[in-house]
């Protein structure tokens, strides 16, 4: 991205859905704002988009009007808690989650126009590998992977993170432990991930913490709200 000043992008990805992705994004977005960062948080789930559910926001327009050429990605911009501004996207729109690559590229691009600004581009990714998923992420300089301490969730993301270091040279790669009950649970998964990918895999985890099971979380869902904004700590 081309701008006056450095933006940075953060991609907020983990494989498997379910993990508390989209969860992670928004309140790393909200922190970050408060922090006195302009943040845009992407929704990048092209068809099957929540972070408007989760927040309780109804868009007048999506990137579905945008690649339409209907409006502007300036034009779809919602504010959001905590100062934030989001990109929704579509629900439900098969055409968005086919995107071809010319459409990912130019997609991705748009975000030139905003990037005098912003600060920092948060860009909430679908679960998976899919050719859209991997875009995204490539054009993160920081991919954040969450991960749970499930089976499922570690070889997910051990096949995310193989998928983008083996055929795209992605080599640095930051590792959020979701839903631990202890901070020794946050470690394990860490350690556990770490292992099988020094074993087989050129790159490099860093371990940027755990997030504790927390009632409060799924009470802030239920709610439409981030749980750093209702419930702060």
């Amino acid at each position: 991205m081309l701008a006056a000043h450095p933006v940075q992008v953060l991609a907020v990805t983990g494989g498997k859905g379910g993990v508390g992705k989209t969860n992670t994004a928004v309140n790393i977005s909200i922190c970050l704002a408060e922090m006195g960062r302009k943040v845009i948080l992407l929704d990048a789930d092209l068809g099957l988009a929540n972070v408007d559910i989760l927040l309780g926001i109804t868009p007048r327009d999506t990137l579905e009007n945008v690649i339409a050429g209907q409006c502007s990605l300036r034009d779809v911009l919602v504010e959001g808690p905590g100062g934030i501004h989001i990109v929704p996207a579509a629900s439900g729109t098969q055409s968005m989650a086919d995107l071809l690559p010319a459409q990912q590229a130019g997609l991705i691009n748009a975000f030139n126009d905003l990037a005098d600004d912003l600060d920092v581009l948060v860009i909430d990714t679908a679960a998976g590998i899919s050719n859209h998923v991997i875009a995204f992420t490539r054009a993160a300089q920081e991919v954040l992977i969450v991960v749970t301490n499930e089976p499922t969730s570690l070889t997910d993301a051990y096949a995310m993170i193989k998928v983008l270091n083996q055929k795209y040279g992605v080599h640095r790669f930051q590792i959020i432990a979701n839903m631990a009950r202890t901070p020794q649970e946050g470690h394990e998964v860490f350690a556990k991930l770490s292992n099988a990918s020094d074993r087989f895999l050129d790159v490099a985890l860093a371990y940027l913490g755990a997030v504790p099971f927390d009632d409060y979380l799924r009470k802030s869902v239920q709610r439409q709200k981030a749980v750093c904004d209702v419930y702060p700590r």
